[in-house]
């Protein structure tokens, strides 16, 4: 009787010991957990920080310009996506985040007081017998003043924003910011040399804010001001040494006038542009001159800030 009780107790303790392998589950889970800590690390790093309160430099701005509900509306998608971006990618300077709209928005919708075409007026506004004006936007970075153009012309009939920008990431944003504003945008991810002999031919304007100095600025944009557009150039307090560095391979019939968003900032309109002819040979009429410095390719910065 002892034994055959016995076989059944011995076959359920190997049974149970089968059941429970503690050892090879901790060994499968291990990395599975170590794994999931540094997921979770990342998810926390991403998560928003406390919202920064932009109420007061948005009053500030909407004091400076008088837009209609529509156009803050799709201000205000804009600015809430590229906060939203900023913690994964560097659109805008962190230290410029606090005073976005005066010192980014503002910046940027100033130009449209410049040009014969007030785009804030009556959306049924025609001038010179079209309707709109199609702008071109060089670097575009993070949507300045590119994007918030192309929202005050939304209402606009047949105006239309190009916006230029070789980084992929910051094109992908501004895709978004068209798509979610609702802008006449279209993004084009590639060099501003590539689309120069296409888009030179229906541009009425051109931008670009913190791209390049002057020398390299008049070399981008030439192509566009020899068809008839425009150029409307954000600079800073450097204007005038880069101003005399380009007369001395260009002509230039420009004004410069006084930004409203900053004391140190000024807007240079370029009107016409022109190659000036090479420098004679030395008085002895050898061809024995210092060369020429070879033109700069330069890489557009679109970090605006």
């Amino acid at each position: 009787m002892g034994a055959p009780s016995g076989r059944p107790l011995r076959q359920d303790r190997v049974r149970d010991h089968c059941r429970v392998p503690p050892s090879p589950v901790i060994t499968k889970q291990e990395p599975v957990t170590r794994f999931s800590i540094v997921r979770e690390s990342l998810a926390m790093s991403r998560k928003p920080q406390t919202p920064l309160s932009l109420t007061g430099d948005r009053k500030n701005f909407l004091a400076m310009f008088d837009v209609s509900r529509e156009t803050i509306a799709r201000l205000d998608r804009f600015v809430e996506l590229l906060l939203a971006w900023q913690r994964r990618i560097n659109l805008i300077s962190p230290s410029t985040i606090s005073s976005l709209w005066t010192r980014h928005v503002a910046d940027s919708l100033q130009l449209l007081q410049l040009v014969e075409t007030p785009a804030l007026a009556a959306p049924s506004h025609v001038q010179g017998g079209r309707e709109g004006d199609v702008w071109v936007d060089l670097g575009s970075g993070a949507g300045f003043p590119g994007i918030v153009i192309a929202c005050a012309l939304a209402n606009v009939p047949g105006a239309q924003v190009h916006l230029i920008e070789s980084n992929m990431k910051k094109a992908s944003f501004l895709r978004e910011a068209v798509r979610l504003t609702e802008a006449p945008a279209i993004v084009h991810a590639a060099r501003i040399e590539t689309l120069s002999p296409v888009l030179g031919c229906v541009a009425h304007y051109v931008t670009a804010r913190a791209l390049a100095p002057l020398p390299d600025l008049f070399e981008m944009i030439a192509p566009f001001l020899k068809k008839g557009a425009k150029a409307l150039l954000l600079k800073g307090q450097d204007l005038d040494i880069e101003l005399t560095q380009a007369t001395k391979h260009w002509n230039i019939e420009a004004e410069s006038v006084p930004s409203k968003t900053s004391k140190a900032g000024r807007i240079l309109i370029v009107h016409t542009l022109s190659k000036r002819a090479p420098a004679p040979s030395p008085a002895t009429g050898e061809d024995g001159g210092e060369a020429s410095e070879p033109r700069r390719h330069h890489e557009e910065d679109s970090d605006h800030v």
